[in-house]
């Protein structure tokens, strides 16, 4: 079973009254709740939002190498956490501009990816780059546009960031499979 919070999640005190924080089972909730042995207060310690954009531009994406940790010198798109002042589609276009420099129209969602370990909940969306030149950002060492068959799999930053991209291949085999039907289709006529 895992534990209830995190050692890393957990905070030790109150932020209303700043009194300690003991582990609680209460009569009103299924699972044990941080609560403060002073005030009463309940923290509930929930994921985090991560979001980011996929950037396309003619069939191709563009990735960036990280530059700080966790897992500096991996490749992901750009993401990171969304500001409580913004939408989920602003945030990944901030993230875009910061961190591979480029203005991305937003498109549809791509998917929700979800690590309970680490507490994240990251919503990618797919974007389209009319044609700005990207430039690496301070939280990257460099960009580089890929094709679905270049993608670097074995050097990818995390397990959601390669749940992400093989959706997005994934829709562009789809894409690409109904296209040639059409042609065949067509040509055989």
């Amino acid at each position: 079973m895992r534990e209830a919070f995190p050692s890393f999640t957990q905070p030790r005190i109150c932020h209303q009254c700043g009194g300690p924080l003991r582990e609680r089972l209460l009569e009103t909730e299924e699972r044990r709740r941080l609560v403060c042995e002073r005030c009463g207060f309940i923290h509930y310690i929930n994921p985090r939002v991560v979001v980011g954009v996929i950037p396309e531009r003619r069939s191709r994406l563009l990735l960036l190498r990280r530059a700080i940790e966790p897992r500096h010198g991996t490749w992901t798109f750009p993401a990171g956490f969304m500001e409580v002042d913004e939408t989920p589609q602003e945030g990944a276009q901030r993230e875009a501009e910061e961190e591979v420099g480029v203005s991305v129209e937003i498109g549809p969602l791509l998917g929700l990816y979800s690590r309970p370990g680490p507490g994240i909940l990251l919503i990618v969306f797919r974007g389209r780059v009319p044609a700005d030149t990207p430039r690496a950002g301070r939280e990257s060492l460099e960009v580089r546009w890929f094709g679905a068959d270049e993608i670097p799999w074995s050097e990818l930053a995390f397990d959601t960031t390669e749940w992400a991209l093989r959706d997005w291949v994934a829709l562009k085999t789809k894409r690409r499979s109904r296209t040639r039907q059409r042609a065949g289709g067509a040509r055989g006529q």
